[in-house]
């Protein structure tokens, strides 16, 4: 894979640029059409792309096939959301005082409302207010390995179907699949060059950050680099979709095989490496030992193995220095007093899926992000108790909490500062149309098809004075 110089980076604005004044201008219909036959394309291309995913990432077949249909239902949204996405109206004739005092009469005096009888009152002069939209410019879209066909669609679909271009600085594990979607957007008609792949280090892709020809940066990945990009960026417009420790809390109404099974699927799909992966299990302490003991029976039905192998549900991580950290992080944990009661082996680099009991807030297991497939697991005497614990991060990006008490599940919505909170789910649950992003250094900005067209615009107001 060919890695860009400052000569290519250079080339790569200059066109992303050129672009801009072209994708700018297209109607809202081209653009539409053109995601919509991406789409097509993609689908028709399933197998190829999951399997490459599989390759590339490591990631089960089963769930490189579900990424495929998730870019799919992504391009057909932007599709269906650049005919529809608009401004509005803004009245501008709701205060008599303020109206008052902004117009005058044709004769140009003063306006006197409290001396004009309704027939006045409907002949003066009016005026409307309109808040349009307009794309901002090239677009510098930062992505990560876990999912590298979606996560950069939820960048490019949004910004194609306003008129912006776009640059992908694609993560160094995972260079050919970005490749392929710009494959697929020039074939479907997309004008060469408004989407443009670029491989570099990280010194240039710095540069690339703070340049002053990006309208917005938007980037997926740790905490740690998104804060620091946001540092660096400049007046250009930032939006951070980060890391997070998700934690699940279940209740004693709770259906505990359905909670346990999906606290099992939220903690080891793709090896753990899902920024919203269950991470800290809560449970109340009356169904505990229930509930445990499900747990346990799912995790060791887990297949684990080659990821190119059907039915396979954890593979290995994305290398080696990950899958030292993820060890070390669980011995830290076992020689500091918690227990492991199930999975906290290794095979090259394969982690299996790991239960870990009794751990303590500031353990890294907890307090981090482990983007492994480790679970952290302790009871808990109510619902508020869990709530106060799960809130007690650094990080807020999604939570999830089994209750069938709707009192209970809006008053922790008060309480629990994360982006999206699901009732009777866990926090992996999220359909792509979804606002997406998090509270505290979870993010900053949200995801999103028609919540990234907002922040991917700008606005322009027009008002016209008229009789």
């Amino acid at each position: 894979m060919p890695v860009a110089n400052e000569i290519q980076i250079e080339a790569a604005i200059v066109q992303a640029e050129k672009s801009f004044q072209v994708m700018r201008r297209l109607p809202r219909f081209v653009r539409s059409d053109i995601l919509e036959r991406t789409a097509v394309i993609i689908g028709n291309r399933k197998e190829e792309l999951a399997r490459l995913i599989a390759q590339e990432a490591g990631k089960p077949l089963f769930d490189a096939r579900g990424e495929v249909s998730r870019a799919v239902f992504n391009l057909r949204n932007a599709a269906a959301e650049a005919r529809a996405f608009a401004g509005s109206e803004v009245p501008l004739d709701m205060d008599g005082g303020v109206f008052e005092y902004q117009g005058t009469r044709s004769d140009g005096g003063a306006l006197d409302l409290a001396k004009a009888d309704l027939e006045q009152l409907a002949g003066l002069r009016r005026r409307l207010g309109l808040a349009r939209r307009f794309p901002i410019g090239p677009i510098l879209a930062i992505a990560p390995f876990n999912f590298p066909l979606n996560l950069v669609v939820h960048k490019v679909a949004p910004a194609l179907a306003v008129g912006n271009s776009v640059v992908i600085k694609p993560a160094p594990q995972t260079p050919l699949t970005s490749l392929k979607l710009v494959e697929a957007l020039e074939e479907a008609g997309l004008p060469k060059g408004a989407v443009s792949v670029v491989h570099c280090p990280v010194a240039l892709a710095e540069t690339m950050v703070k340049d002053e020809r990006f309208a917005m940066v938007t980037f997926t990945g740790s905490a740690k680099v998104g804060w620091h990009i946001k540092s660096i960026a400049g007046r250009k417009k930032v939006a951070l979709e980060l890391g997070g420790n998700g934690a699940v809390i279940v209740a004693a109404d709770a259906d505990l095989g359905y909670a346990a099974a999906r606290c099992v699927r939220g903690g080891i799909v793709y090896g753990g490496q899902y920024c919203i992966g269950v991470q800290r299990i809560m449970v109340l302490r009356s169904v505990y030992d229930a509930f445990r003991q499900k747990l346990l029976e799912r995790i060791a039905s887990c297949k684990v193995g080659n990821p190119l192998e059907e039915g396979m549900d954890v593979g290995p991580v994305i290398d080696s220095r990950s899958a030292d950290r993820i060890e070390s992080w669980i011995k830290a944990a076992r020689d500091g007093g918690a227990k492991i009661i199930a999975g906290g082996v290794r095979h090259g680099n394969v982690i299996a899926p790991t239960v870990i009991e009794g751990t303590k807030p500031d353990m890294l297991v907890e307090c981090e992000e482990i983007f492994g497939p480790v679970m952290t697991l302790n009871p808990i005497d109510s619902i508020e108790e869990g709530v106060r614990k799960a809130n007690d991060s650094r990080y807020g990006l999604q939570g999830g909490l089994f209750t069938n008490d709707l009192r209970a599940a809006l008053r922790a919505l008060e309480d629990w500062d994360v982006g999206g909170l699901m009732i009777n789910d866990v926090p992996i649950y999220r359909i792509d149309n979804m606002p997406f992003g998090g509270w505290k250094e979870s993010g900053f900005g949200r995801e999103g098809t028609r919540f990234a067209m907002e922040e991917m615009t700008d606005i322009k107001f027009l008002v016209v004075n008229y009789n």
